[in-house]
């Protein structure tokens, strides 16, 4: 299996912003895993800032025991028509919304928390993204920069029905709407897709609080300038954010894909050992 922490770069940032006086964002980052997630809390008093943490919470111990387990990501279980790492991430959205949907019934203080989540997995130089609300993940490719998720939101429903333009969205007030969010209900249903990875790559995962903020022009010129230092990028994309008003919490992570992962053949790995 190739070291994936040598195949990707990793870097991210999370900033309340200048308005809210608490950041309900929560993030993490593997490059060993290969595992990325990002969650957008909401809810009364601090009950956004616990549902994002639990999702986020799940998605790492759901993906750290399937990793334990040393079946390959990138072959189908027997029961499964997808390749594992689909099934993990569709298994880790699933026991996030029922913990969150647990705490929620349980404690008065936390009814009706929610958040959105993105969930991923590089392996088998691919990506597999799951997803739930309005946080987006970006791909620049050369000069090319391409939002890859759909928003699950209002918005994005009158977009498609053609009763608004992309244009008109962003100055609408109906931008926080979203159609879908885990944990408010007793089930939930992600959006899952998957994405051949090439050298060179740059792959931004981030929160409403910088695609709200910010075009998606201004993003692509940060990650360009700032493409040789992905910390200071980070820092650059929520300092854009803050620059615009910063209105909402904002989180940023960045993936670089340095060289190719492909998934090694365990049976073509030792007979290749036997002729070494």
């Amino acid at each position: 299996m190739p070291n994936l922490s040598q195949a990707l770069e990793m870097a991210g940032l999370t900033d309340a912003g200048l308005v809210r006086d608490h950041n309900e964002d929560t993030i993490h980052f593997d490059a060993e895993k290969g595992l990325v997630v990002l969650a957008d809390g909401m809810g009364g008093y601090n009950a956004g800032e616990v549902a994002s943490g639990i999702a986020v919470e799940m998605v790492c111990h759901v993906v750290h025991d399937a990793m334990q387990s040393n079946a390959p990501l990138h072959l189908q279980r027997p029961d499964s028509l997808w390749p594992a790492a689909h099934d993990v991430l569709m298994a880790a959205v699933h026991y996030a919304n029922q913990s969150i949907y647990g705490t929620a019934q349980s404690q008065p203080q936390c009814a009706g928390m929610g958040t959105t989540l993105i969930c991923a997995l590089f392996y088998d130089s691919r990506v597999a993204i799951a997803h739930v609300g309005d946080s987006r993940v970006y791909r620049l490719r050369a000069d090319e920069f391409l939002q890859l998720t759909r928003d699950h939101s209002y918005l994005q429903e009158q977009i498609d029905s053609g009763l608004i333009t992309r244009e008109e969205a962003k100055h609408s007030e109906h931008k926080n709407l979203v159609t879908r969010a885990v944990g408010i209900d007793s089930g939930v249903q992600a959006e899952l897709h998957e994405y051949p990875v090439l050298p060179g790559d740059i792959y931004l995962f981030c929160s409403d609080g910088l695609s709200d903020m910010a075009d998606d022009a201004d993003i692509a010129d940060t990650i360009i300038a700032f493409n040789n230092n992905l910390a200071l990028n980070a820092t650059q994309l929520v300092q854009l954010a803050n620059d615009m008003g910063g209105r909402d919490n904002i989180s940023a992570i960045l993936v670089k894909i340095k060289a190719e992962f492909p998934a090694s053949s365990g049976l073509w790995s030792k007979m290749s050992s036997w002729f070494a």
